[in-house]
């Protein structure tokens, strides 16, 4: 595509510049080549076990243990083969959003109309002030309000949330002119006024401490009536909306409520500078006890049929109720990759990243995930071919509702969205309301070829695919200014537990129908279904990795050598491999805007969770296809308590409970702590050993070393978030038992 930059010379010209570009990245190719040489390394690994198999008479113990560290390679090797799809084809691009709005020839008096989905589930793991942040920097944007509908979800019918939606209406007349008159960034008021004051501009100081003033009210006022458990009458009577609440409904019993706080097509439906306001629409879908609701993607599918019947937009943006918008202009930077006169027709999905607001500086638990962000899924990218993960995503309408992808398709984005003209908004709420009910889906195709699919934890990603499968790109753009902020896991069991439904999620996707090796043959190419099973395969993953750091530490305590001997010349292709692929990480997380202890971090993280959250993913996925086992959606908590923050902030690792992950977790710490200091043993006292065991040693001491802080928590910290005693006796016990198991 053209590449230039800039502004337009002329209207004749602008009708031809794109509206975005797409770059290769540098050294594609000398990666491409590097690459090559570790897929050599490899090759000659397998060739080496192959070769050097055991004699099965008087070593049965050393050959069963050979074979397995062949399969655990040759698992590494094909896995690891199935990443380069990534890095092979990466591509970035880039919006041009001044050519959007210049000329008369392009959009800005017809740009399109576009639903905003926040989800929330539960008002107390997902406080209601947390949502209403997301609704009020949603309303922010830089874009015609009238052309704006926000939608909230509130899985839990709780008269809360609602309450505190209208709340966020009222706030939002003085919050908005507010950010618009100043430009402030963000625009979510909790976010912005977290920000450190030299961040602030002292420009406006009075009219800063009065918004402020404003904002804390309203939060008081939240937060008191969910502390008091109860709602001022007076408030109540303010809206109607509140008749629909009685003393039966709960959380997973309620009837369907769809209640409109701000009607965008009313002319008095104004802020305090007298602009117009957007939309704002609460609903609650439907719950019984005897209906099965499909969690996120229920309410999204809910959303779907609800804002068809209100606003229609041909374009959905979906974020979770923590995913704050960063960037005000966003939306006119995303919908460039839509508009392109030239491939903007073929996108039913452009997909940006997840960031976080409260990472610590060296990312302890490896949320922020900077090399996937910053390579991997832009290589996903390259291909037309970007995951959906949920949240920060803007949808073409028609491909949400399983419209197949045809050449001959061309966009309605350039005409007005049709309006309800005639309607009132009551009518609106009652026709609605038949939408978002249990039954409405029975005997539809929703959940199977319209909205997102079901039966799957990730419905998400299956949904991508299946939209793929249709004939349609997808685009993953990652802009210089972080476009949303969320809420990052902060205590190491919730992270586990949430890579955990993951892990479960995806490797179920593989064996379904769904399976992009099936589900995608002849319809996507190769690539990209390799692309999918690098992340499909995350669960069975964990076996080979469980396998490394139990056989081989084992095997040193009875001198068994797994390797060859550091003089041979097959020593070679093990180092290189490693030194090569440890290298190059190194430099991909550093070039990513990370810290070479965040990458040691995410290391840690790499062995933890697949040791433990995609074992268990592993296991309870295998229970599933053997009817043992159901399908559970947990909920990511955004409440902490302040010495957990305190402990986060300052880079200590939370554990403080007694979880089955956290036992396994201290046993392989333990086994491999044991392991070594037997193995140094051995070479002190026979120092002829050393050559033979020294790969299993050193594989022995990087594990130890990784693993420091489970043994600060096991032994030397006095504070809650340590192991507890408990796991500590379990773990000892167990790592000692597997230390007496004989290899020979």
């Amino acid at each position: 595509m053209d590449k230039q930059e800039g502004g337009v010379a002329g209207e004749d010209e602008a009708v031809l510049l794109p509206l975005f570009e797409r770059k290769a990245a540098r050294f594609r190719g000398a990666y491409r080549v590097f690459s090559s040489t570790i897929m050599v390394g490899i090759c000659l690994i397998w060739f080496y076990r192959l070769l050097n198999i055991p004699n099965g008479g008087g070593e049965t113990g050393k050959f069963w243990a050979w074979i397995g560290m062949f399969m655990a390679e040759l698992g590494f090797g094909i896995y690891w083969i199935s990443t380069q799809s990534f890095r092979w084809n990466v591509s970035y691009t880039h919006p041009f959003k001044d050519r959007l709005s210049h000329s008369k020839y392009r959009y800005e008096d017809k740009l399109p109309g576009v639903d905003i989905f926040v989800c929330t589930a539960d008002p107390i793991m997902e406080p209601p002030t947390l949502a209403i942040n997301t609704v009020l920097s949603a309303m922010s944007y830089n874009y015609p309000p009238e052309k704006l509908s926000i939608y909230l979800s509130d899985d839990a019918g709780s008269e809360f949330t609602f309450y505190a939606l209208l709340e966020a209406s009222h706030f939002s007349k003085y919050w908005i002119p507010f950010c618009k008159r100043f430009k402030v960034e963000p625009r979510s008021p909790g976010g912005y006024f977290d920000l450190d004051s030299s961040m602030q501009d002292n420009g406006f100081g009075q009219e800063l401490l009065a918004i402020k003033k404003l904002y804390e009210e309203m939060k008081n006022r939240i937060e008191s009536a969910i502390e008091t458990g109860k709602i001022p009458k007076e408030t109540k009577d303010q809206h109607k909306g509140f008749s629909e609440w009685d003393l039966h409904i709960t959380k997973q019993n309620h009837q369907s409520i769809v209640q409109s706080l701000i009607d965008g097509r009313d002319i008095n439906a104004t802020d305090n500078d007298g602009h117009q306001l957007p939309s704002l629409v609460y609903m609650a879908r439907e719950k019984r006890h005897h209906w099965p609701h499909n969690f996120k993607a229920g309410a999204m599918n809910s959303l779907m049929r609800v804002s068809t019947e209100i606003s229609n937009a041909p374009f959905i943006l979906n974020l979770d109720c923590d995913m704050y918008a960063n960037d005000a202009d966003t939306i006119r930077e995303i919908l460039c990759f839509f508009m392109d006169e030239k491939e903007g027709h073929e996108v039913a999905y452009v997909q940006l990243p997840q960031n976080y607001d409260n990472l610590t500086k060296n990312d302890i638990y490896s949320n922020a995930a900077f090399a996937a962000s910053g390579v991997e899924f832009a290589g996903a990218g390259g291909y037309g071919a970007a995951f959906y993960f949920g949240t920060g995503c803007l949808h073409r309408r028609e491909s949400l509702f399983g419209k197949k992808y045809s050449k001959r398709y061309r966009g309605q984005w350039n005409i007005e969205t049709k309006k309800n003209v005639d309607r009132t908004i009551s009518d609106l709420e009652e026709a609605s309301k038949i939408l978002a009910s249990c039954s409405y889906e029975k005997d539809t195709e929703w959940g199977k070829e319209m909205g997102l699919i079901y039966g799957c934890p990730v419905e998400d990603i299956v949904t991508g695919l299946a939209i793929q499968c249709r004939g349609w790109k997808s685009v993953y753009y990652n802009p210089d200014r972080k476009a949303f902020l969320g809420v990052a896991p902060v205590t190491l069991d919730t992270a586990l537990v949430q890579h955990k439904r993951w892990s479960e999620g995806m490797f179920q996707i593989f064996l379904s129908k769904y399976c992009p090796f099936i589900y995608g043959h002849g319809v996507i190419k190769l690539s990209v279904q390799m692309v999918y099973c690098v992340y499909l395969l995350w669960a069975p993953i964990s076996l080979p990795v469980l396998y490394y750091v139990i056989v081989p530490p084992v095997c040193l305590l009875d001198g068994v050598s797994l390797f060859p001997e550091v003089s041979s010349i097959w020593f070679v292709p093990f180092a290189y491999v490693f030194i090569a692929r440890n290298g190059h990480s190194i430099i991909e997380s550093l070039s990513c805007d990370s810290t070479l202890k965040g990458w040691w971090n995410s290391q840690r993280m790499w062995l933890t969770r697949r040791t433990t959250s995609y074992f268990f993913g592993f296991l309870d996925t295998i229970l599933r296809q053997l009817g043992l086992s159901q399908t559970k959606f947990s909920i990511t908590t955004k409440v902490i308590t302040e010495d957990v923050s305190r402990r986060y902030e300052q880079e200590v690792m939370e554990f403080g409970s007694s979880t089955i992950m956290f036992t396994i977790m201290a046993t392989l710490a333990l086994l491999n702590l044991f392991t070594l200091v037997g193995g140094i043993r051995k070479v002190v006292l026979d120092f002829r050993v050393l050559d033979q065991l020294i790969p299993q040693i050193v594989l022995c001491a990087l594990v130890v070393v990784v693993n420091l802080p489970i043994y600060q928590a096991l032994f030397l910290r006095s504070d809650k978030g340590r192991i507890p005693f408990s796991v500590l006796f379990k773990s000892m016990v167990l790592a000692s038992l597997v230390c007496l198991i004989p290899v020979n």
